[in-house]
């Protein structure tokens, strides 16, 4: 919830997911690779696969993580690399020369001892003071080469072709806002009594503004057992939709943030719900059963918590910011972009494959 690789602007270079093993390490597997027989009948990848579609899932997000590490460090040395050569220096003193030397070589007295009085020892300041010294520069360098390698890559034409890993994550029953067809899809594991459900929820608002035309959302239940009126603040939403009515519901619960029962018949009256039908879907739990589907294919795709996001698929790591959801949805249209125009009309008057 995640890609086109490498190539550099000046010099284009093509890496492939296997130059990442080059030191001879193992490559994914195959989806026909054996992996085991039972009473002679053998079994293959695809098979387990097929029988248990989200079983790998964290496993191989995990691995695509590695690599992508891996992946983004790689590239920062081809940048250095590439400057460095036309420079005519070593790596080593293209960094001297645009990092290194940049830093002041002691910052102030003041500042070495504030912060030494943020530092937990009973040592005198001047015995740590050269080890403080010693501390700021090498923060101060790391951040100026952090900041001159960005300098490269925005100066650069980079393109991953890195697959992520995609969640077989199925939409039925799935409450979807926004256009039929739309490029992107950002998919919602949530809970409404979930305090960081709520401190994101601008952000994705934010998301869909943005990205109006281009963008579905779409909502999926993942009651958290902490959370005493989540279970049935999500059945509500439910019993919402039986009247055709779910995002009104959906956006009130969002708004209020009132979510014990009494609350929740109250909204359905503001919302001109039929309330007697209402109070029985509610009463009788009859959304209960929906509501489990989606937790459960939840804790099936090892989900540890809410709020989680899927774009088109993709698991969004890290921390769930606006930026990091925003970044992974541009890598996604970017990709569709570059995908249109590879089976787009031929030049020429060629006719359109």
């Amino acid at each position: 919830m995640v890609h086109k690789l490498l190539v550099a602007a000046g010099a284009i270079a093509a890496f492939t997911c296997s130059s990442l093993f080059a030191s001879g390490a193992d490559s994914p597997p195959k989806k026909d690779t054996v992996v085991a027989e039972v009473n002679g009948a053998v079994l293959t990848l695809a098979d387990l696969e097929r029988s248990r579609p989200t079983a790998l899932f964290q496993a191989r997000e995990n691995y695509y993580e590695g690599q992508r590490r891996a992946l983004e460090d790689y590239i920062d040395e081809y940048l250095l690399a590439q400057e460095a050569r036309k420079e005519n220096v070593s790596v080593a003193e293209l960094l001297e020369r645009h990092v290194n030397s940049m830093i002041a070589k002691d910052p102030s007295e003041e500042t070495l001892r504030v912060y030494y009085e943020g530092v937990d020892t009973t040592e005198p300041y001047e015995s740590v003071r050269g080890k403080i010294v010693d501390a700021l520069r090498q923060r101060r360098m790391g951040k100026a080469k952090t900041a001159y390698v960005q300098s490269l890559r925005s100066k650069a034409g980079i393109v991953l072709q890195l697959e992520a890993p995609r969640a077989p994550i199925s939409m039925k029953d799935t409450p979807v806002r926004g256009p039929a067809g739309a490029p992107i899809t950002l998919l919602e594991y949530a809970d409404y009594e979930c305090q960081y459900c709520q401190q994101i929820q601008p952000a994705v608002e934010r998301l869909q503004d943005e990205y109006k035309g281009k963008l579905a959302f779409a909502y999926k239940d993942f009651p958290l057992q902490m959370h005493a009126n989540a279970q049935k603040a999500a059945e509500a939403t439910r019993c919402a939709e039986a009247q055709g009515r779910y995002w009104e519901y959906h956006d009130t619960l969002e708004k209020t943030k009132q979510l014990d029962l009494p609350a929740l018949k109250d909204h359905a009256r503001t919302l001109k719900l039929d309330p007697t039908a209402f109070d029985k879907c509610l009463a009788n739990s009859e959304k209960a059963d929906a509501v489990k589907a989606h937790a459960t294919e939840a804790q099936t795709l090892g989900l540890q918590g809410t709020p989680t996001f899927f774009v088109n698929g993709r698991f969004v790591s890290g921390a769930v910011t606006y930026e990091r959801i925003r970044a992974v949805i541009e890598e996604e249209l970017k990709a569709a972009e570059r995908q249109s125009a590879s089976s787009g009309p031929a030049r020429a008057g060629g006719q359109a494959r």
